[in-house]
């Protein structure tokens, strides 16, 4: 008897979005920005990245993709506006359609869903585990604990970033993690992107969501864990 494909489903929204003055703009950019996952990661795609109801969009990805490097990706490009994220893993049970996300059904995606509804729990209720990224591994995994305290970590590292931080850690990305590609696009000398990411607490932050990306995966592609 074969053991169902395990999916990786990620649901995610814009925080605030009706706040925003330019939440128009916003709304295109996040489309432009899922449109360039959809193209980047096509490999690893099963159903492509899209806004699917108001300021909300879902993507399902297969289980070798490294699912937070996409995340991080859009975090990146969409800063200073504030995303969630639910991650869910697991099968599926209707047709999967590529190219439009909306109507699938199954565990994976009821995983997501719950993960990001957990987030928004958290944040009505003030509770002090702050995150935007929930996961929800398939049902008796012994890592989920684990996964989401090492997830609420990277944020409180990530929540302290300056917005110029942000700027050179975004160029840092963009240049293939080249400081002095980085430093000449900016426009500065390199030993100050080497001192914006240490004092930032990026490599600890990157190898923390790098490791949560690596465990899903092997989550994902070895049915005996």
């Amino acid at each position: 008897m074969s053991v169902p494909m395990r999916y990786i489903a990620v649901i995610g929204d814009i925080v605030d979005s009706r706040k925003l003055q330019n939440r128009g703009e916003v709304q295109k950019n996040l489309k432009r920005v899922l449109e360039e996952v959809n193209e980047k990661y096509d490999g690893v795609i099963a159903s492509k990245f899209m806004i699917t109801l108001g300021d909300e969009f879902q993507g399902l990805l297969l289980p070798d993709a490294d699912v937070m490097d996409i995340i991080f990706g859009v975090e990146l490009e969409m800063y200073p506006v504030r995303l969630r994220f639910g991650v869910g893993l697991g099968e599926m049970w209707t047709e999967i359609d590529r190219d439009m996300p909306l109507g699938a059904d199954g565990p994976a995606y009821h995983r997501a869903r719950t993960a990001i509804e957990r987030i928004k729990r958290q944040e009505k209720a003030n509770e002090a585990v702050g995150t935007n990224i929930s996961v929800m591994p398939f049902d008796g995994c012994d890592y989920d604990v684990l996964i989401n305290t090492a997830l609420s970590l990277c944020y409180a590292i990530r929540s302290k970033w300056t917005a110029r931080q942000w700027e050179i850690i975004r160029c840092y990305a963009v240049c293939g993690a080249s400081q002095a590609e980085a430093a000449k696009k900016l426009g500065i000398a390199q030993s100050n992107v080497s001192r914006a990411l240490i004092n930032s607490g990026y490599y600890t932050y990157f190898d923390g969501i790098f490791k949560v990306g690596h465990i899903l995966r092997k989550m994902g592609i070895d049915q005996n864990v």
